[in-house]
């Protein structure tokens, strides 16, 4: 598997975007602003993320998504991974990530990736999403927020 940023002339893989955020319109304003980067496997996308500038000195990986046939193999672990040392590689100190309060999955494979609760955004799926989101039967309201300082990753 090669993970590589997205070509200025391909077309960001939306629909493995929208398996992460529901929301077209808020996929292609966050693609216009951040760097797009797939995991290549035998000429298919399995995986994405992307990376938003937030802040000086700070980068949001803002979706993070692998086919839901390739998922539970580390492949996301691996795209995370990637991030983190692109993050670091490219100047930032900071790297942030937010998943719904429901994203069980996501919210362990985050910590067990270095990232660290750091804030809670109440009710902020209810106020930028129009329909309700539902996962492992719990309703998606609040945006967990964590963080990682880059200048405790080793490697680059």
């Amino acid at each position: 598997m090669k993970i590589r940023k997205l070509e200025k002339n391909e077309m960001p893989p939306i629909e493995l975007l929208l398996l992460a955020d529901p929301s077209e319109s808020l996929i292609e304003e966050y693609i216009q602003r951040g760097d797009c980067f797939v995991a290549d496997m035998n000429h298919q996308i399995v995986g994405v993320y992307v990376l938003l500038p937030t802040r000086p000195e700070t980068v949001e990986l803002v979706n993070i998504a692998v086919i839901e046939t390739m998922q539970n193999q580390g492949i996301g672990k691996q795209l995370i991974m990637n991030a983190i040392q692109t993050a670091k590689s490219t100047g930032y100190k900071t790297i942030e990530v937010g998943t719904g309060n429901s994203s069980i999955g996501p919210l362990a494979l985050y910590q067990k990736c270095g990232f660290r609760i750091t804030d809670v955004d109440i009710d902020f799926f209810i106020r930028r999403y129009e329909e309700e989101i539902f996962e492992n039967g719990i309703q998606c309201r609040d945006m967990i927020r964590l963080s990682q300082d880059l200048s405790r990753v080793n490697g680059q």
